[in-house]
């Protein structure tokens, strides 16, 4: 019927045309993967700008994701007895987040310095102290026995009638040193942890593992008898740093500045480190001596914030410091069992940030 020739001529051309058709589809299918590529790019970036442009509403949502995790995980059907046990150590977990992390931003507010912590006061040692000497004076057994409450009331007392005498006489009116305030407290701390290892070398070991129980914070063990005290001292003191709001934000332009905006350095100073004195005093008879976690949440809170005004920052440090305390507490007691020390990998962290930090600053 047909020629060779001719056979030959329509088999070239009908390759001829799958090849084309295949170049063709797959040109098509470039087209498609471009066309897909930078959408799916715009959709993360879009996401990407959601999440920074609303990091309260974020953070309050994970903040809700942990707390769902502590109140139910491994339950296994004993909600009468887990809920009310777990609902007291979350509150505790609350408490100690906000007043560490609020005192911690308010004092770095105050000193102009951001790796700055109020544990320079002294407040750390001389908690550690006042429980060297209680066992000192009292023994393992009787210190183990006094009045949880009347033993809160003390250390509050203690530490926050130190510091306002410290405030009193290096802070008045005829000087208002920060520089100087902040040495004498670094000195003060120097001499009440000497004075905790001398005590700790005249004790007996059993006496000195109680002490040194004693002088790490343990947020699994908290008393719940005094979580009403402390949740009354939060929310007085909330309710003034909120009214302060405005008046931090021009505190951060100098103290110069702020003066001649109108501010009242001295009288607003003096507020400030009473309630960070109040506050830092609160968690630590709470739960013990934290020394970088403050410094940690803080760091934190001034990467993912928007801007500087406190009416963000003082919201979003105290979901930040929560949901570092409640989320990790989570992790080491229903994931891993136990195995590790919350406070321990809250200070190697916060030690890793201060290194950071001050790296950064030396570039700088």
């Amino acid at each position: 019927m047909f020629s060779p020739s001719k056979h030959g001529s329509i088999t070239g051309r009908s390759t001829k045309t799958d090849s084309a058709e295949k170049r063709r589809l797959k040109n098509n299918n470039l087209d498609n993967e471009n066309h897909a590529t930078p959408s799916t790019q715009s959709r993360l970036a879009q996401l990407w700008a959601f999440i920074t442009s609303h990091p309260k509403a974020i953070a309050a949502v994970i903040l809700l994701v942990s707390m769902t995790l502590f109140l139910t995980l491994n339950v296994n059907g004993h909600w009468d007895f887990a809920l009310p046990l777990r609902g007291k150590k979350l509150l505790a977990l609350m408490v100690v987040g906000y007043a560490i992390g609020v005192s911690t931003l308010l004092f770095q507010t105050l000193t102009h310095n951001p790796i700055l912590t109020p544990s320079l006061l002294g407040f750390d040692s001389l908690y550690v102290l006042l429980q060297s000497l209680l066992v000192f004076f009292l023994g393992a057994m009787s210190f183990t026995s006094i009045n949880p409450i009347a033993k809160f009331a003390l250390e509050i007392v203690l530490m926050f009638g130190a510091s306002l005498l410290l405030f009193r006489v290096l802070f008045s009116k005829s000087s208002q040193d920060l520089t100087r305030l902040i040495l004498v407290g670094v000195i003060f701390g120097v001499l009440f942890r000497s004075l905790s290892a001398l005590i700790a070398r005249l004790i007996n070991p059993d006496d000195f593992v109680v002490v040194q129980s004693a002088s790490y914070a343990q947020f699994n063990t908290v008393n719940p008898q005094l979580l009403g005290i402390s949740f009354i001292i939060c929310t007085i003191s909330a309710l003034c740093i909120w009214r302060w709001r405005y008046q931090c934000d021009v505190l951060m332009l100098g103290k110069a500045q702020a003066i001649n905006l109108g501010i009242n350095y001295q009288r607003l100073a003096f507020g400030l480190l009473t309630v960070i004195a109040v506050l830092v005093a609160t968690a630590t008879a709470l739960v013990g001596p934290v020394t970088f976690f403050g410094l940690l949440v803080c760091a934190l809170t001034n990467r993912i914030a928007r801007h500087m005004y406190h009416s963000e920052r003082l919201i979003l440090v105290s979901l930040v410091a929560m949901i570092c305390l409640v989320l990790g507490q989570t992790l080491f007691e229903q994931v891993l069992g136990m195995a590790g020390v919350l406070s321990v990998v809250i200070e190697l962290a916060g030690g890793l940030v201060f290194l950071i930090l001050i790296f950064m600053t030396q570039r700088r």
